[in-house]
């Protein structure tokens, strides 16, 4: 069976026709638009959301040129705005995940930050979306709902209220063990039950649109990290993907069960179809895409196809370390006020050392993350699986097989969230109890360690001891 498979994402939308057996058979891209006001602010256009997911939908569909039997949506996550249900009318503009304002709403609950885990799986911090949904009530407006962006998508195609499971898991509302909304939670963010859209399952119809033509069922949802986690086939417990978009999210599958992390990751839903959950942890760099392109800014590059080429100009980064927190620190240290850090520099320090400083630093803060998850789980990865743009980076990616110690494989297609959505409209529309059927390409790289564990520990001792004192500098105020 064919599936339209959309993913909204933070700086566009893609849209796929896939076939059952994996196969593309259109594919339709358009941009949207973030803007970064200032003090921490980071916004979207809802109505530009919305006409990106029509118009690349609509795309897809005509270069395909075949019948869909489904549409699945994946999301961007943390993103919310407030709007009317009645008219569909967005009362707000959309705070990007990005945003970090809520920091004054996670400041006044600092007293609760534990409760919160315990119920949610989550660290308090403003990068999940309660926190920027009670920002939007004190700062914006008190009429309408408040939700994550999905909602209002859906709402917009099929007129249901609903928001899936992973989206809700990564709310600081739900409660982690039930997949429930949590009254607890939610009242201390100050969320009322009409606030808060139906919790469905990953697989399930949610409602029929015809925004692409002729009726379709809507049969799959998910969050986009974890759409992309079953799109790249990490379904058994100890299987770990990373995208390196905008940000580096790390995610390993840990089962059924849901755990929570004695080392400051997010636990979270991995997907939830009828007769089936998983769960799983998760670790967030802000900045990896966003970084190269500060790289640009700052004229260090022309344009990200330089990396490799400037990174291995020179034969190491001369004792350049870079913390690159350029919007804050997440997991494990979840500091949204610290800022980048370049140590090491001196007077035969070149642009070329500071690109490569960097990219040693994107993959540090991954390699971290995922210490972080192996200490979690009792065992270490035995392999990481990547997509995203900077994927393309040779250099990157050795060098993060080398800091983790385990290879690394490039997902074949850069579309693992649409292709996991996908996965999850066909079990949406297959009999109860079928579980997830994810074709899964050879993959297009393959890296091995080359570096020794001696050095591999040595540098990662060193930048953790970076991140500590731009840890310390953000505490210090």
């Amino acid at each position: 069976m064919n599936v339209l498979a959309v993913d909204q994402g933070t700086s566009a939308t893609k849209a796929l026709v896939v076939a059952g057996d994996g196969t593309v058979l259109g594919a339709a891209e358009f941009p949207v638009h973030p803007s970064a006001p200032g003090d921490g602010a980071v916004e979207q256009d809802p109505d530009e959301l919305l006409a990106s997911v029509l118009d690349a939908g609509r795309a897809a569909l005509s270069e395909a040129g075949v019948a869909v039997d489904a549409v699945g949506l994946a999301n961007q996550g943390e993103t919310v705005l407030a709007w009317d249900r009645a008219t569909g009318r967005p009362l707000t503009t959309a705070l990007s995940w990005q945003d970090r304002r809520a920091v004054s709403v996670t400041d006044d609950l600092t007293h609760e930050a534990d409760r919160l885990t315990e119920l949610t799986g989550l660290p308090l911090d403003p990068y999940f979306s309660a926190p920027k949904l009670a920002w939007l009530r004190r700062h914006r407006t008190t009429e309408g709902v408040v939700t994550t962006s999905d909602a209002w998508l859906l709402h917009a195609l099929t007129g249901a209220f609903v928001t899936d499971v992973t989206t809700a898991s990564r709310s600081l509302v739900l409660d982690l063990d039930r997949r429930a909304w949590s009254d607890e939670a939610a009242a201390l963010f100050g969320l009322h039950g009409p606030d808060l859209p139906e919790v469905v399952g990953c697989a399930t119809p949610v409602g029929t649109t015809t925004a692409f033509g002729p009726p379709l069922p809507v049969t799959g949802l998910a969050v986009d990290q974890q759409a992309a986690l079953v799109g790249e086939g990490c379904l058994a417990p100890g299987q770990a993907k990373c995208t390196y978009g905008t940000g580096a999210f790390l995610l390993v599958t840990t089962g059924p069960i849901p755990r929570r992390s004695a080392h400051g990751l997010s636990a979270s839903v991995a997907w939830e179809v009828p007769g089936q959950a998983a769960y799983c942890l998760d670790g967030q760099s802000y900045t990896a895409g966003a970084a190269v392109s500060w790289l640009v800014a700052m004229g260090l590059l022309t344009d990200a196809s330089e990396l490799d080429g400037v990174a291995t100009s020179v034969a190491d980064a001369a004792g350049v370390t870079m913390v690159p927190a350029l919007a804050g620190l997440g997991a494990p240290h979840w500091r949204p006020s610290a800022t980048g850090t370049l140590e090491g520099l001196d007077l035969h320090t070149s642009p070329a050392h500071v690109v490569r400083a960097t990219l040693e630093g994107l993959a540090a803060q991954v390699a971290v993350l995922a210490g972080a998850a192996a200490d979690d789980l009792g065992g270490p990865l035995v392999e990481l699986r990547v997509d995203g743009g900077l994927t393309r980076s040779s250099f990157l990616m050795q060098h993060q097989a080398d800091l983790l110690q385990v290879p690394v494989e490039v997902f074949a297609s850069p579309h693992a969230t649409a292709l996991g959505v996908a996965a999850l409209a066909r079990t949406g529309l297959t009999e109860e109890g079928a579980g997830l059927d994810v074709p899964l390409p050879p993959p297009a790289a393959r890296y091995e360690p080359r570096m020794s564990a001696d050095e591999a520990a040595g540098r990662l001792d060193r930048f953790r001891a970076a991140a500590d004192r731009a840890v310390a500098a953000s505490d210090a105020g």
